[in-house]
């Protein structure tokens, strides 16, 4: 299993602070940022024998710097998508697609946005997958019906089968939001390329698996632990503070 992490976006959201600066390594904890977190959690995860990020070339040196100095267990491959701003962006399908063609991959991939603060267990999520033996995405409650509609909403049957799932619906069919945490089976990989062929939106994520769970059995884990989608200066102060008063506690 390969993880490939998604850290190619211009996060302007941030300005300034990521203007030449990338978000994921932007400090939670003193020390800490960000990517170090979801770091720790996929090192959990023995399937895994590859992490590779994938990034531009505003930031390629960042992440280049930050890979070295970890001196991973598991070996970091950084991978510079060749953009130089938001306009010439490739989008997070077409960064994964982009990935598996650049280090040939061809085994099942765990991806995750690296803007994600997260803690329900991997372990636990592999072994879902392991079950299941398809598509798989994270999924959560939210009973909030305004803030659902920037999510992917997901509808699960009673084998947690996905049966619909829309991006950012504007009447959201359940409560159950998609976050950015996939598995896909090495299978399912032709189907990355052939979406973008069709000419589809190469951005969110769930665009993906809204096109793949039509043509073969996807499925939904849900959790309950905490999920932070850091996209802008409130959700950076707000997972900081969490972070920090539960350090010092």
């Amino acid at each position: 299993m390969k993880c490939i992490l998604l850290c190619a976006g211009y996060a302007t959201r941030l300005s300034p602070l990521t203007d030449n600066f990338p978000k994921p390594l932007l400090e939670i904890e003193e020390g800490k940022p960000l990517l170090d977190y979801i770091l720790e959690e996929v090192n959990k995860v023995e399937e895994v024998d590859e992490i590779s990020l994938i990034t531009n070339n505003r930031y390629f040196k960042h992440f280049q710097k930050w890979a070295e100095e970890k001196n991973n267990s598991k070996p970091i491959v950084v991978v510079n998508d060749m953009t130089n701003s938001n306009e010439d962006r490739l989008g997070a399908i077409g960064d994964i697609n982009y990935t598996i063609d650049y280090l040939k991959y061809n085994d099942d991939l765990l991806i995750i946005a690296g803007d994600s603060m997260f803690e329900l267990d991997l372990r636990d999520y592999i072994d879902f997958y392991h079950q299941v033996k398809g598509p798989v995405i994270a999924c959560k409650v939210n009973n909030d019906y305004e803030a659902i509609k920037s999510f992917a909403v997901v509808t699960l049957d009673e084998n947690k089968k996905i049966v619909n799932l829309i991006e950012k619906p504007s009447e959201p069919p359940s409560n159950l939001a998609g976050y950015a945490i996939y598995l896909y089976p090495k299978e399912t990989i032709p189907l990355i390329k052939q979406y973008l062929d069709e000419g589809n939106k190469p951005d969110a994520p769930s665009y993906l698996l809204e096109y793949v769970y039509e043509k073969t059995p996807s499925y939904g884990y849900v959790f309950k632990e905490a999920f932070y989608d850091v996209g802008n200066h409130e959700s950076l102060a707000l997972v900081r503070k969490e972070y920090r008063q539960k350090k010092s506690k």
